[in-house]
């Protein structure tokens, strides 16, 4: 039996989120001396507007986070992210290093933002199965999110995700909500950017992961590096299949997944694809709920 810790991808971000992180003033410190800013002022509402702070500020949380769960000796088995989330996934793995981590998510957030500054984005489609949202796309909208069996998400241009949100509303769709994200990720128009952000990786070293890493993108477990970099390079531009992922986990008996803050999507959308075990997140149950249900786990053995 198995614990694995998920993080989330873009949309649960606030402002304030990096002000009351566990051992924050240290990591702050690491990541302004990486990035050559003032990373505490990266959770401001004007640079929360921008795709490079938001996902800067994902990736900050969520290893704070669960090097603080670490550190009381909650040791994952595996570890998973959602998109951005795939990166303090590979840092807390152990495949990819913290400062490599940051240069390479500002990075990320500055091609996709540049790519599609604006007119683009995301809509999530809930009530309707993959088979029949598939033949409402039309030009210039793609599946990006397979999220669970019956929460979708599309991408592509305003004009485009909103005909297929009507649509789909037409057809028995429960609900069709616009999120908080400001380009098409997770689909083909981010393929240049990914082939950028691929050049940087050649300069980055990573490592064979100490627990298993698990791909949000494929579903699949990875453990050669140059694989993983791949995935972490290639993702912005190819179909989350979390609800596969999650799958697959629960099948690996993994029997306790909690997510790392901010929110607690992937706590909800990790429960629909479990057939046993706990789910928990972090930010709604606390750390001392996370230990206790890992030492019960551990126990069990």
């Amino acid at each position: 039996m198995k614990i694995l810790l998920t993080f989330p991808g873009q949309g649960p971000q606030r402002p304030g989120m990096l002000q009351d992180l566990p051992d924050g003033e240290a990591i702050l410190r690491e990541a302004s001396e990486v990035l050559g800013e003032a990373a505490d002022r990266l959770d401001t509402p004007d640079a929360l507007r921008h795709t490079r702070a938001v996902q800067l500020c994902l990736l900050i949380a969520g290893v704070a986070h669960a090097r603080a769960l670490q550190a009381q000796g909650l040791e994952p088995d595996m570890t998973s992210g959602l998109s951005i989330g795939a990166y303090p996934a590979a840092v807390v793995a152990g495949a990819l290093d913290f400062d490599d981590a940051l240069r390479l998510v500002a990075l990320r957030g500055e091609l996709m933002e540049q790519a599609y500054p604006q007119g683009y984005g995301l809509t999530a489609i809930i009530g309707l199965s993959l088979n029949q949202l598939e033949p409402l796309l039309g030009n210039d909208s793609w599946i990006a999110n397979i999220n669970a069996e019956r929460q979708l998400v599309i991408a592509g241009s305003e004009a485009a995700m909103k005909a297929v949100a009507d649509k789909a509303l037409e057809a028995g769709a429960q609900k069709a909500h616009r999120l908080a994200v400001s380009v098409p990720s997770h689909c083909e128009l981010l393929a240049e950017p990914a082939a950028k952000l691929a050049e940087a990786f050649k300069g980055v070293t990573l490592k064979r992961p100490r627990c298993a890493w698990l791909s949000g993108s494929s579903g699949r477990v990875l453990w050669q590096p140059e694989q993983i970099a791949d995935d972490l390079a290639y993702n912005m531009s190819r179909t989350v299949r979390w609800h596969e992922a999650m799958v697959a986990a629960n099948e690996r008996e993994v029997r306790l997944a909690i997510e790392m803050p901010p929110g607690s999507v992937l706590t909800g959308l990790t429960r629909q694809a479990f057939t046993a075990g706990e789910v928990l997140s972090l930010e709604q149950g606390g750390s001392q709920l996370a230990l206790t249900l890992a030492s019960r786990l551990r126990s069990q053995r």
